[in-house]
């Protein structure tokens, strides 16, 4: 009986040490494919064999659908990982589409993937992920586009999920599709009056998320590794500026700081492609390391096999993490 006992233990153990920890790799989303010795570092170290990669954007200009800042690369751009090719629809498009625009949208899609992976000599895998905010007013055209992109593309498609696509799941649906890409972050608008963390703020994410277990859905999971600056400005109207750090700030004279992560914008100009006037105020958000840790562990009590997307490959904010 000991025996078994001992043997039933060393099972489990085993068990565990195959489930945790999560792999990972990384998103990359900016437009011209480049990399530096430190991204290439981070790369190296991921042992999921991809990389999720922005392709181009979907809009509608004019009622005709429109590609959107399509990716470049350059000679930097080295890498051993297979590219997952991300198109990123704006939920607007989608409404009062008819089959025709359907089936034309995802030929042109499938099209522009091909032609650019051949342009740019990437070797792709047989995924396609779609990024889109669908809601209960587009959810049926979207799941509609999902499944001719498939008999069309011959490829499996995949897409990312919001949380208040959990959460609503009843009222909006479910994509189908074989698996989905839970996006933890931007648990509120950037861009609304709130002492809360935009970006990620655990409480509310799993208020989002108690019912996390119950999607049917298998999932991998993608966290936040960014910062971003919101600007208001004498009237209390926002902008966002991506990417934008503390350092940033703190080594800039026309910028003083005010708080922990606030700054009053000293002279008027053109700073990170955006005008600030004097006076204008920049609040700095970002992801604590320990704010990530408590979302792993939420999420591990919830799902047990997933790997981890980090949003996103950029040496600016990987140094600032234990991934």
């Amino acid at each position: 009986m000991k025996k078994l006992f001992l043997f039933l233990l060393l099972i489990m153990l085993f068990s565990c040490d195959k489930i945790n920890p999560h792999e990972h790799t990384f998103y990359y989303w900016r437009t011209n494919l480049s990399l530096n010795q430190a991204e290439k570092k981070a790369l190296s170290t991921a042992k999921i064999p991809l990389l999720y990669t922005r392709f181009f954007d979907i809009d509608k200009i004019n009622g005709k659908f429109q590609p959107v800042a399509v990716v470049t690369k350059d000679s930097s751009f080295v890498t051993d990982k297979k590219i997952v090719p991300v198109v990123f629809i704006k939920n607007e498009v989608l409404y009062d589409v008819t089959p025709d625009e359907i089936n034309f949208l995802a030929k042109s899609i499938d099209n522009l993937i091909t032609r650019k992976s051949k342009e740019l000599q990437l070797q792709i895998t047989d995924e396609i992920q779609i990024d889109c905010d669908w809601t209960a007013g587009t959810n049926e055209e979207y799941f509609d586009f999902l499944k001719v992109l498939k008999d069309i593309s011959h490829k499996n498609i995949t897409c990312t999920l919001r949380l208040h696509q959990v959460k609503d799941r009843s009222l909006i649906g479910e994509p189908p599709v074989d698996k989905v890409y839970l996006m933890c972050y931007v648990t509120s608008s950037p861009l609304e009056n709130s002492t809360k963390n935009s970006i990620l703020d655990v409480p509310t994410l799993k208020n989002y998320l108690v019912r996390l277990n119950k999607y049917p859905i298998k999932m991998d999971v993608a966290l936040p590794i960014y910062s971003w600056g919101i600007v208001t400005n004498h009237l209390g109207k926002h902008k966002l500026i991506n990417a934008l750090s503390l350092s940033d700030l703190e080594n800039n004279i026309n910028f003083k700081k005010i708080s922990k992560d606030n700054f009053v914008v000293l002279k008027d100009g053109f700073y990170y492609g955006i005008y600030l006037s004097k006076g204008f105020n920049v609040k700095i958000e970002t992801v604590s390391q320990q704010d990530l840790n408590e979302t792993l562990d939420f999420i591990n009590e919830k799902l047990t096999f997933y790997n981890i997307i980090y949003y996103q490959l950029d040496s600016r904010f990987i140094k600032n993490y234990k991934l």
